[in-house]
């Protein structure tokens, strides 16, 4: 087994629900307090003290509402609703942090590119460079209703858009300010010369964005690219956008091909085998043995929620799951999203035919992720053997019970995993670009798609990213 490094995210959201329906009602659980600083800042702080890499931000801009074709129960079983702004807790967390690194979750169908990049160049700032870019297209209807669309564009039209979206926003990180663009001489009275800023001129089928960047700079300039497309046109988009990959799957002999052909793909775009880290989603319920691990997941079991579990399943499968039998099989259940959602529970058990009932027992911890269930020396042999057979770098680890999963995971499986030599010494400040590829890389590598070769003060750093030139003055 290879002695890789495992990175490790926390998967949270700014709301008192995410993934685990019902855990909010267990008398341990704290997801209340979603809304206070606090609760934001001491996470930060316990999380990096503990090693991990990043706080990976979720959020969608609607209600889940096709269970029932209403969101009552969505917002009965507080299935991400309420739901906040993840921006908003970011500046929060970075000025109790110094290595931390923010992952946020923003819509390439919702937003405006010029005001995302500024969005995200600004937490980039005030982080010192630590904040990655989830890319989503977004899937629910509520948001495009309610955000002045009417309807959704067709899923591989929105990837299109997301293409051309990604253009325009790397134009603006990547070619508009040169390194050297502010000066800040007080003698002549230049802040920034104006001959070294320049406007990106971008006519495109979505966009027109004809001006220069409103921002100078950040310290990684374009954020760390996070993207969790599973379809054929996702993963394409991966291969061409990405340089950290979520992926979900029961087991990770099911993730396994869809790393390889992500990476395969970078690899005939020229990118390196390494360029992009891949990420499973996992919850873990830990002890300080096994047999208390595994009480503590059947006590889990004693809060979940049926309504809950099928408010998140029936998203994807795009069909009224409240008017089906609960015993009804999924192969019998007929629309695109269902048979997606068939093969996806088959693949945990190929010999198992899954109903409604059987898949909401599943989700009620860990959503359609796996539970790794036991001390830390299992979980940790248990991560380890996933990275190993899906060649993964590490994992998004989701919670059950607030904060206490985290809590538990840093006292349980980080220093069994530290042990091992599977996490780096604790350091001091870095981006979130460096904690991925090491220190003296806060840009884009070279050999990604959109790095910029034609910015005159622009040197190449260490494994191909680009440095900056320092302000005179």
């Amino acid at each position: 087994m290879s002695e890789r490094i495992i990175h490790l995210n926390a998967f949270e959201n700014f709301s008192p629900g995410n993934i685990s329906s019902g855990m909010w009602r267990h008398p341990q659980d704290r997801s209340h307090e979603y809304t206070s600083l606090r609760y934001w800042t001491r996470l930060a702080r316990d999380l990096e003290d503990a090693g991990f890499d990043a706080i990976f931000m979720a959020d969608i801009l609607g209600m889940l509402d096709a269970y029932q074709n209403r969101p009552d129960e969505a917002l009965r079983t507080a299935s991400q609703v309420p739901i906040n702004d993840p921006v908003a807790v970011v500046s929060a967390m970075a000025a109790v942090t110094e290595r931390i690194g923010f992952a946020v979750t923003l819509s390439t169908s919702y937003w405006q590119p010029y005001l995302l990049a500024r969005t995200l160049t600004s937490l980039d700032h005030l982080s010192d460079g630590r904040v990655g870019w989830n890319i989503v297209t977004s899937f629910l209807d509520s948001a495009a209703r309610n955000i002045g669309t009417g309807t959704q564009l067709e899923h591989d039209r929105r990837y299109d858009r997301a293409d051309e979206f990604l253009d325009v926003t790397h134009k603006l990180w990547e070619r508009s300010w040169q390194d050297d663009a502010v000066v800040r001489d007080k003698e002549r009275g230049i802040y920034t010369d104006p001959s070294r800023v320049h406007p990106i001129e971008h006519q495109g089928e979505f966009f027109t964005v004809p001006d220069a960047f409103l921002a100078e700079p950040s310290a990684q300039r374009t954020p760390v690219l996070f993207q969790a497309g599973s379809s054929g046109r996702g993963q394409r988009f991966a291969a061409q956008h990405a340089e950290g990959l979520f992926v979900h799957g029961t087991r990770p002999e099911v993730i396994a091909p869809i790393v390889a052909a992500v990476r395969a793909e970078a690899l005939s775009l020229g990118r390196s085998p390494d360029a992009i880290k891949a990420f499973a989603v996992a919850t873990v319920v830990t002890g300080e043995t096994d047999e208390i691990a595994r009480a503590k997941y059947q006590d889990l079991l004693r809060y979940s929620d049926y309504g809950g579990a099928m408010v998140q399943f029936a998203g994807p499968v795009g069909v009224d799951l409240a008017t089906i039998d609960p015993d009804t099989p999924l192969r019998d259940i007929q629309s695109n999203g269902a048979q997606f959602s068939a093969r996806f529970f088959a693949s945990a058990d190929p010999d198992r035919v899954w109903t409604l009932r059987e898949v909401a027992d599943y989700m009620a911890v860990g959503g359609m992720g796996p539970v790794i269930v036991g001390s830390g020396a299992t979980v940790a042999d248990e991560l380890e053997r996933w990275c190993e057979v899906a060649d993964l770098d590490g994992f998004n680890l989701a919670y059950a019970v607030r904060p206490g999963t985290f809590d538990d995971i840093i006292r349980y499986v980080i220093p069994e995993l530290r042990r091992r030599g599977r996490l780096p010494e604790r350091q001091g400040a870095s981006t979130l670009r460096e904690n991925l590829y090491g220190e003296g890389a806060p840009g884009l590598r070279a050999d990604h798609p959109h790095w910029s070769i034609d910015i005159p003060s622009r040197t190449r750093g260490r494994d191909g990213s680009h440095t900056h030139a320092e302000p005179q003055g």
